[in-house]
């Protein structure tokens, strides 16, 4: 049941991401370095460095090749939110599978 309320969660998150799209200017964290620079006066050694190494799946939520009309840029906020998730559920598993289970006392 737990499980269900869940995935429901997700799945109504998922579904409100676009909302961003209605949001003026850009998400806090979310800039390039030129606006980093613009707001720090800097552009830190390591951002500098992995900028070029470093790819984006949907740069900007959008889907490479198509246009960005209202609907495809939801498309990308939402397919952004689905990765999102499966990469974080992806982490969470892999670290439950790795840490060994305290197995419980028989004195309990």
């Amino acid at each position: 049941m737990i499980m269900k309320k869940t995935g429901i969660g997700f799945l109504v998150l998922i579904m409100l991401t676009p909302l961003g799209l209605l949001a003026p200017g850009s998400a806090w964290g979310e800039w390039d370095l030129g606006e980093i620079k613009k707001r720090i006066g800097f552009i830190p050694k390591g951002m500098a460095h992995f900028n070029g190494i470093i790819k984006h799946l949907l740069p900007d939520y959008g889907i490479p090749g198509f246009g960005h009309s209202f609907l495809l840029s939801a498309l990308g906020y939402i397919l952004s939110a689905v990765a999102g998730i499966i990469a974080i559920t992806l982490v969470f598993w892999l670290v439950a599978r790795f840490i060994p289970e305290k197995h419980k006392s028989s004195l309990e």
